[in-house]
C-alpha cells in the first residue's frame, strides 16, 4: 500500500493522504505500519519503553518523572533518533501525527483537570503573608526580565514573531512554577511537611493559578486579528469561569453529597463529569483560549472533600499519567531540534535564557524570603525550588509554538531552559539545605524496665500496609498494655508508597503539621477506608489506649527514614513492623504486597531508634477486633539467651499481666550453656519476668540439633495464638535457606507453614545504640555490651550481621 509523505527529496510536495485505520494483516501484502491503530500503538509502546526506561536510570539521582518524559520526548524527536530519516518516516511519519497529538491532547485534557483536582482555592485563601509576597515577587521579576530577555532573542533569533506575543509567552515561560512537579520534588526530599515546604506549596499554588491568567491573556494576544478581539476573548474566558462557578459548581456539589464514603459513585455521576470536562473544553476552545483551560477551570471547582473527588482521580490519573500523557512529551519532542541551536550566538542566547530564568525566579525569591525574615539557607532553597518547570511550562511553550509566536530555534531553546532548570532543582535544594538531623537521648527505648519505671508510659510505633492488617495489630497492642500499667500510646502509622498520581500528592497535601512525615485526625481518604476509622476510634473508645493515626508517604526506598524519625519525635519504645507476607486461604505466607516492602523492615532494623518487632500476621484473635474483656490468647516464648531474647521475654511478660492472657516460657538450656557468657544475665532476666503461676507456666528443654529444636518448638507452638522469639537467639539456624533472614534463626523458621499456619508470630530486636545514627551522645554506659556469638556451624551466618547484607540468602 502506498502511504503519502514518504518521497525522499519530493517529501515536501507530495499530498497529505490520512491511513486507514487497521490493515489487512501482513499475510495480505499489508505493512501494519501503514496504517494508523497498529502505528499509533508501536508508537505508544516505544514511548513508554523509553521514558519508563529513563525513569528508572534517572531514579538514583531523585529526578521527577517528567525529567524522563521530557528527555525521551526529546530523543525521539529530530534532535537524536529522529535524525534518521528511516526511523522518523516509518514510527512518525508525517500523516500519522495528527492521531498522535489529539490523542495527546485528549490524555493533557484530563490531567489539567486533575492539575485543578490538587489545587484547593479554599487553601489559596488562607495563604500566609509571607507565601503570597514570596508568589508575587517570585513572579514579578522574572516576568520583567522576562521582557528585557525576549526583546533580545527575538532581534536575535525570531525578527518576525509578533512583538506583543512573543514578549508575553516569555515572561510567562519564565515566570512559571511547575505545581505538580514541585510537589513531588518536596514530597521526594520529605520537606513537604516542614514549614519551608508549606511555604513553598503555597506561593507554587498562587503562582499556577497566576500563570493560567497570564497563559489566558497570552493566547488571547497571539491572534492575528484586531486587538479588539483579544478583548472579546479575555472578557468571554471571565465570563466562561463566572458561569461555572454559578451553574457547574452546584451540579458537582450535588453530585458529591450524594456520594458517601464507603459507597462506590454511581458511573452516571464519573460520566457525567467527564462530559462536563469535554464541555468546558470545548467552551473554551471555541472562545479561543484554548481547551486545557476550561478542564482545569472544572477541576479547580471539583468538591475537594468526599468520595466524589476521590473517585474522579481513581478512575482518570492511571490510564491517563501512564499511558496519555507521555505521547504529549513524545509530541512536543517532535517539535523539538535541539540542531538548531547552532553557533556561540544561539548557545549563548540559550545561557541568557538560563541566567534570566534563574536570577529571576531564584533572586525575587530570596530577596523578598529575607524581607520576611526567613534565614538566609531557607531562602535560597525556596527560590530554587520555585525555579521548578514542567508540563505547564511545555503547554506554553507549545501553544506558542503551533500560534506561530515561537519559531523552532526559540522553542529549543526555551525547552532546554525547563529542563536544566528542573534538572538541577533536586540536586541544588539537597545540598543547600540540609535539616539538621534529630538527635534524642529519651530514656525509655525498649520494653525492659528498670523497677522504678515498670509504671511509665509505653509509646508504640505500629506500622501497617493496607487495612486487613489492622485488627491483628489491634489485638497485639490491645495484648500489650497490661492492665496494672494502662499508660499506653498507639502511635498507628499507615505506610504508603509516593507515587506519580495525583492522589498520592493530594493525600500529602492534607497532612498536618504534627508528625512525621505527618500525622492528625484520622481522615478515611487517608488510610483507605471508612472501616479503618472506625476501627481506630472504636479500639481508643473501648481500651485504655491513646490512638494517633498518622500517614507516611514516601517512595519505598527511603520511606524507613519516615519510620525512624517519627520514632524519635514521638519517643517510641518500640516499632512494630508488618511482616512483608500476608497469610493467604490455603494457610501459606505470601509475598502479596510489594517486596520492597521486605527491604524497608531490613533498613528500620539496622537503623532503629528503639525496640523493633516484626509481625508475622496470622490473624491474631481472628479476622476482626477483639474487646479487653474478650481477649483470650495462649502465648509461647521461646528463650535461648541473648539481648534479643531478654526484650522478647520482657514483651511477652507485659503481655502476662493481662487476664486473659496465657503465657508459656520454654527455655532451651542447651543454647545458653553453649553461651556460657550470658548465662548469668539471661538468668537474672528468667528471674525478674518469669514467677509460674496460672497465667505464666516454665519449661526447660535440652535439644541440641536441628531437628530436636524445631520438633520442640512445633510440640509446644501447636494450639498457641502467638509465639514470641528474640531475632538474635542464640540458637542453631533452623532452615538452610530462607528468604526471609532478617527474622534471624529461629524467627525464619517460625515464619513457614512447617511450623503453624495459624499461630502469629513476633520477632523481638532489642534497642543497640551502638547501631542506632539518631542518638544523642550521653555518658552511660551502653547497656549490652558482650559480642552477640552465634553457636558453632557450618551454616550459620551472624545473628548481628548487617540486614542489608543477609538479604542475599535466598530460598530455591
Amino acid at each position: 500500500m502506498a502511504r503519502g509523505g514518504h518521497g525522499g527529496a519530493d517529501d515536501d510536495v507530495q499530498p497529505y493522504r490520512p491511513l486507514k485505520a487497521t490493515s489487512e494483516g501482513v499475510w495480505q501484502g499489508d505493512n501494519p505500519l501503514h496504517f494508523s491503530l497498529p502505528l499509533l500503538i508501536l508508537q505508544i509502546c516505544l514511548v513508554l519503553a523509553v521514558t519508563r526506561g529513563l525513569a528508572f536510570a534517572l531514579r538514583p539521582l531523585r529526578q521527577p518523572r517528567v525529567i524522563a518524559e521530557i528527555i525521551g520526548g526529546v530523543l525521539l524527536g529530530p534532535s537524536a533518533l529522529g535524525r534518521s530519516k528511516v526511523f522518523l518516516h516509518n514510527v512518525f511519519p508525517r500523516e500519522s501525527l495528527m492521531v498522535l497529538d489529539t490523542l495527546a491532547a485528549i490524555g493533557l485534557l484530563f490531567f489539567l483537570f486533575l492539575v485543578g483536582l490538587e489545587l484547593d482555592p479554599a487553601s489559596l485563601r488562607r495563604t500566609g503573608r509571607r507565601a503570597l509576597a514570596i508568589a508575587v515577587a517570585g513572579m514579578s521579576l522574572p516576568f520583567a526580565l522576562g521582557v528585557g530577555s525576549s526583546l533580545v532573542l527575538r532581534a536575535a533569533i525570531a525578527p518576525d514573531a509578533p512583538c506583543v506575543p512573543f514578549i508575553v509567552f516569555m515572561g510567562v515561560a519564565l515566570s512559571i512554577t511547575a505545581f505538580p512537579v514541585l510537589a513531588r520534588i518536596l514530597a521526594e526530599l520529605k520537606l513537604l511537611t516542614t514549614e519551608i515546604g508549606r511555604m513553598a506549596m503555597s506561593a507554587a499554588a498562587v503562582n499556577d493559578i497566576t500563570a493560567w491568567i497570564l497563559l489566558a491573556l497570552a493566547i488571547s494576544l497571539s491572534g492575528n486579528s484586531s486587538p479588539f478581539v483579544s478583548i472579546y476573548v479575555l472578557l468571554s474566558g471571565a465570563a466562561f469561569v463566572g458561569l461555572a462557578t454559578l451553574l457547574v459548581r452546584p451540579l458537582l456539589l450535588y453530585m458529591a453529597r450524594r456520594s458517601p464514603e464507603g459507597e462506590p459513585v454511581k458511573e452516571s455521576f464519573v460520566c457525567g463529569a467527564m462530559a462536563i470536562i469535554l464541555a468546558a473544553g470545548l467552551a473554551t476552545d471555541t472562545i479561543g483560549i484554548h481547551a486545557l483551560f476550561g478542564a482545569f477551570v472544572i477541576g479547580v471547582l471539583v468538591p475537594k472533600e468526599g468520595a466524589f473527588s476521590s473517585a474522579l482521580t481513581e478512575k482518570i490519573e492511571d490510564i491517563v499519567s501512564s499511558l496519555f500523557l507521555p505521547l504529549y512529551f513524545v509530541s512536543s519532542g517532535l517539535k523539538t531540534n535541539v540542531a538548531t541551536i547552532t553557533g556561540a550566538k544561539s548557545w549563548g542566547l540559550l545561557v541568557l535564557v538560563i541566567m534570566t530564568a534563574c536570577v529571576g525566579k531564584i533572586g525575587g525569591t530570596v530577596l523578598t524570603s529575607l524581607l520576611m525574615r526567613v534565614p538566609v539557607r531557607e531562602a535560597v532553597a525556596l527560590g530554587l525550588m520555585m525555579n521548578t518547570k514542567g508540563l505547564v511550562e511545555l503547554i506554553v511553550l507549545n501553544i506558542g509554538r503551533d500560534r506561530k509566536v515561537l519559531n523552532e530555534e526559540a522553542f529549543a531553546i526555551l525547552v532546554l531552559m525547563a529542563l536544566v532548570t528542573t534538572f538541577l532543582t533536586t540536586p541544588a535544594v539537597t545540598a543547600v539545605y540540609k535539616p539538621a538531623r534529630r538527635q534524642s537521648s529519651y530514656t525509655h527505648r525498649t520494653m525492659e524496665r528498670d523497677d522504678a519505671d515498670a509504671d511509665s508510659e509505653l509509646r508504640v510505633l505500629a506500622c501497617f500496609h493496607a487495612s486487613r492488617g489492622i485488627p491483628t495489630l489491634i489485638n497485639l497492642v490491645e495484648a500489650s498494655r497490661g492492665t496494672r500499667r494502662s499508660n499506653l500510646t498507639m502511635y498507628a502509622m499507615h505506610l504508603v508508597e509516593l507515587s506519580e498520581r495525583s492522589s498520592a500528592i493530594s493525600m500529602v497535601q492534607r497532612a498536618r503539621r504534627n508528625g512525621l512525615p505527618f500525622s492528625g485526625r484520622l481522615g478515611r481518604k487517608d488510610v483507605g477506608g471508612e472501616e479503618v476509622q472506625v476501627a481506630f476510634e472504636a479500639f481508643h473508645r473501648l481500651s485504655a489506649v491513646t490512638v494517633k493515626p498518622m500517614t507516611a508517604i514516601s517512595d519505598l526506598a527511603t520511606i524507613h527514614e519516615d519510620i525512624v524519625n517519627s520514632a524519635v519525635q514521638k519517643r517510641a519504645a518500640v516499632i512494630v513492623l508488618p511482616f512483608h507476607k500476608i497469610l493467604c486461604h490455603d494457610g501459606t505466607m505470601e509475598a502479596c504486597v510489594d517486596r520492597a516492602y521486605h527491604h524497608v523492615n531490613v533498613r528500620v532494623l539496622r537503623k532503629a531508634p528503639c525496640t523493633v518487632a516484626i509481625l508475622v500476621d496470622r490473624a491474631l484473635g481472628g479476622m476482626a477486633q477483639v474487646s479487653a474483656p474478650d481477649v483470650s490468647y495462649t502465648v509461647l516464648l521461646l528463650f535461648f539467651g541473648g539481648p534479643d531474647d531478654r526484650e522478647a521475654l520482657a514483651y511477652a511478660a507485659r503481655m502476662a499481666e493481662h487476664p486473659g492472657i496465657v503465657l508459656t516460657v520454654v527455655r532451651f538450656s542447651a543454647a545458653a550453656a553453649a553461651a556460657a557468657e550470658l548465662a548469668d544475665v539471661d538468668e537474672e532476666a528468667i528471674q525478674k519476668h518469669v514467677v509460674p503461676g496460672e497465667s505464666v507456666s516454665y519449661e526447660e528443654v535440652e535439644a541440641r540439633e536441628r531437628l530436636e529444636v524445631a520438633a520442640a518448638i512445633k510440640a509446644f507452638g501447636r494450639g498457641k495464638n502467638l509465639v514470641v522469639t528474640g531475632r538474635s537467639a542464640q540458637a542453631i539456624p533452623l532452615m538452610e535457606k530462607t528468604d526471609c533472614p532478617e527474622l534471624g534463626p529461629v524467627g525464619s523458621y517460625l515464619a513457614t507453614t512447617e511450623f503453624s499456619a495459624t499461630a502469629s508470630v513476633l520477632v523481638v530486636q532489642r534497642y543497640d545504640r551502638r547501631n542506632d545514627p539518631t542518638s544523642a551522645p550521653a555518658d552511660e554506659e551502653v547497656e549490652d555490651t558482650v559480642v552477640r556469638a552465634p553457636m558453632p556451624s557450618p551454616a550459620y551466618t551472624p545473628a548481628r550481621t548487617s540486614p542489608e547484607n543477609q538479604t542475599n540468602i535466598t530460598t530455591a
